[in-house]
């Protein structure tokens, strides 16, 4: 699939890998290079992923550049960045990342250095001295792991099974129009024997356990509760999954799979109240499900999701306004489309994937860089997830529910 729009994706690809061209010396405006450390095509500018010399050897005048398309309404998935006002506490931010702003710190070295915030040892302490490492992992890493994960996902859709109907590109600057501009649906294809894969079932059986309008009190039956047991039990026998927690217990941040497993049902499947009542939001529902508040679709990142309720005649694709460059699934597309009377400005989405995919890379950008952008590499390709912490409580020793995670444009 190709891009219509330049997406700026937060990935930089590393200049001081070995044996790779580190130039734009006689390259100027070649076609995207995956074995080239850098490049020099037309859209680097964009994916913030230009050699060094891209500006003085290939470009007259780089401030002309068009401005860059956020795929992401932030101010409503941003909500949870600015609930925190007590920079002085550990309350909700054991082991976050650095940040120079802060009085002090809870970050894993604040002991070495001498800035920890009073209640950090009461807070943060870890009594089994493992489930949290001192060393912060690297965005080599990350692209390393996400390459992993990617190649480990045996159980994604593959060309034959979905066919896609993209149908009209517009530009950044029209996605508020709320213009149909596709008279047909997105999906004209779906192979539903994908559905009966095990990891796939469990997924959509959590998809109607939810009450889309944020103020409204989720209550779960015992039967909702175990299809969550379910849903994690079936993923974590998958490769993808095994991938991430080797990882996740190789850089010392879980003991044992079933912590891990226990951190993923409450950082996901935990409830707080985004609107007036306690308890009518998870990061689960509304990544993966959609949920509607002030009159606007938020969350709803799943092609599975969109794909369902399109057949039913809920959702109507309006157009879309980045299509990825990946050639077969999972790609990425940022669409426009109206929910049963609500619209999503933006709404990006992984398409073809399978649940335990996108489940692995949003849990493992909101562990490795939470609140912040997440630099990712697919199939040799760049790739940015955003993720939000939800800040106005919190699970365990001070751990952050999801707020929301999303794949994103450069900031």
């Amino acid at each position: 699939m190709r891009a219509c729009i330049s997406l700026v994706l937060a990935v930089l690809c590393g200049l001081a890998w070995a044996g790779k061209i580190e130039s734009c010396a006689s390259r100027c405006n070649e076609k995207f290079n995956r074995d080239a450390a850098c490049q020099c095509d037309r859209r680097c500018l964009w994916h913030g992923n230009c050699c060094e010399d891209y500006e003085h050897l290939c470009t007259e005048d780089h401030k002309e550049s068009e401005p860059l398309p956020q795929l992401e309404e932030e101010t409503e998935e941003a909500l949870a960045s600015n609930l925190y006002s007590a920079p002085t506490s550990c309350q909700g931010r054991c082991y976050e990342a650095f940040d120079k702003h802060h009085q002090c710190h809870c970050n894993a070295r604040c002991q070495e250095f001498g800035n920890c915030c009073k209640d950090f040892e009461s807070l943060c302490s870890d009594h089994e001295g493992f489930s949290h490492s001192s060393d912060a992992i690297t965005k080599e890493e990350i692209q390393s792991i996400s390459e992993k994960i990617y190649r480990a996902d045996t159980n994604k859709a593959q060309k034959e099974d979905i066919v896609l109907n993209s149908q009209n590109c517009i530009s950044p600057s029209e996605t508020r129009n709320q213009v149909d501009r596709c008279p047909k649906p997105l999906f004209t294809y779906v192979n539903e024997k994908l559905f009966s894969k095990p990891t796939y079932a469990a997924f959509i059986n959590l998809l109607n356990n939810y009450q889309r309008a944020t103020g409204h009190g989720e209550h779960f039956s015992a039967q909702e509760l175990a299809e969550q047991d379910a849903f994690l039990r079936e993923i974590m026998k998958t490769a993808v999954m095994k991938e991430l927690y080797s990882f996740l217990h190789h850089q010392n941040r879980y003991g044992s799979e079933q912590e891990f497993v226990d951190d993923l049902k409450n950082m996901w499947f935990g409830l707080y109240s985004r609107g007036n009542e306690e308890g009518d939001s998870s990061g689960f529902e509304h990544v993966f499900s959609g949920e509607v508040k002030k009159g606007k679709v938020t969350g709803f990142h799943n092609w599975i999701r969109f794909y369902l309720e399109e057949k039913e005649g809920l959702v109507d694709y309006y157009s879309h306004i980045y299509d990825g460059p990946w050639d077969s699934y999972p790609d990425v597309l940022a669409m426009q489309f109206n929910w049963d009377g609500y619209y999503k400005e933006v709404g990006s989405a992984f398409i073809g994937s399978s649940p335990e995919f996108e489940f692995a890379l949003y849990s493992l950008c909101f562990i490795a860089r939470p609140g912040k952008v997440c630099q990712l590499s697919l199939g040799g390709y760049p790739l940015a997830v955003r993720t939000y912490t939800w800040d106005k409580s919190t699970y365990g020793n001070g751990k952050k529910y999801i707020a929301t995670a999303y794949i994103v444009s450069s900031t």
